[in-house]
């Protein structure tokens, strides 16, 4: 057994305390010789009067007895138990078994929580053929800051921007090119929201994409009367998402997670109208040069282009 590197007591210095407590010294006097505490002096005084060959040696940390592992069989009839839907109390009750033991093998089968239970959600992928037969517009609120974040001045301590507000980053994606157009506004009430709609609409027109469809989530504004208004002067069918299934949504919701990446996140800004005058040369970039790999490695322009025969 090897002895740790810090130990005040070899075997010989143990051997040295047992001796000179035998001599006549105080365990007292004996431990402070040794660097000891009197606690640490009793237990190697009492493994020597114990005797044998290693009295003086370090004993084994593992222990004594290992608790037996739960054999194959006995974790086949915890699966199939809990497969029919009965919690680990039940399965520990039934069969006789610690509940710790129960949860400790359903974690290792991956089946610690119900809904691992149900079957996986089917993905389903689709794409419109024509650019405009269905844009995609979602909103995503991002705070606001006017004091410097610890990501520029390295300092956590230094202040928050306290009660600055937020900024909404309005989307709007094309569900057969890509093709995307952003805006920073206010707010997310059904005026704002009514008006990025009407210029996503007239900036796709200019490039020749008339549109039929518009998804979005419900948010408030999405179901507004001004909202509904101006889809219908645009002739445009509203498609909302189904509740609470934001991946229905899911073009515009990649896009956002994409933006943040590269845009929001991607560097340090000194307050957040910095990083609002960043959105537009990024989207630019998006658009014209940024490769995606959901249209074969096109970028949103050169795919909008061959679909309107434009490059033809």
């Amino acid at each position: 057994m090897n002895v740790h590197k810090n130990a005040r007591l070899t075997p010989s210095g143990r051997a040295l305390l047992a001796d000179r407590v035998a001599s006549g010294w105080t365990v007292k006097a004996a431990s402070a010789a040794a660097g000891i505490s009197r606690r640490t002096a009793h237990k190697w005084l009492a493994r020597h009067r114990l005797g044998g060959e290693r009295r003086h040696q370090d004993r084994s940390s593992a222990p004594r007895r290992c608790p037996r592992r739960v054999d194959a069989a006995r974790v086949c009839e915890i699966e199939a138990l809990r497969r029919d839907r009965l919690t680990g109390a039940a399965i520990a009750g039934r069969l006789g078994m610690a509940r710790s033991t129960v949860g400790l093998v359903l974690r290792r089968l991956g089946l610690g929580r119900l809904k691992s239970l149900e079957p996986p959600i089917p993905i389903l992928r689709y794409e419109r053929a024509l650019p405009g037969e269905m844009i995609h517009l979602d909103i995503k609120k991002l705070g606001r800051f006017d004091i410097e974040g610890h990501r520029v001045t390295g300092d956590r301590r230094k202040g928050r921007s306290r009660k600055a507000g937020w900024d909404f980053l309005h989307v709007c994606v094309d569900d057969a090119s890509r093709l995307a157009y952003t805006e920073i506004l206010e707010s997310e009430r059904e005026e704002d929201t009514t008006a990025f709609l009407e210029r996503a609409l007239a900036w796709l027109a200019r490039h020749g994409v008339t549109v039929a469809r518009v998804m979005t989530d419900n948010g408030s504004a999405y179901r507004s009367k001004l909202f509904a208004k101006a889809l219908a002067e645009a002739g445009a069918r509203h498609v909302r998402t189904r509740p609470y299934t934001p991946r229905t949504n899911g073009k515009a919701e990649r896009f956002i997670q994409t933006s943040l990446r590269e845009w929001a996140y991607a560097r340090p800004y000194r307050s957040s109208a910095e990083r609002a005058q960043a959105i537009e040369p990024w989207t630019r970039t998006y658009n014209l040069h940024r490769p995606h790999s959901g249209i074969a490695g096109l970028t949103p322009w050169q795919r909008v282009n061959n679909l309107l025969g434009n490059d033809s």
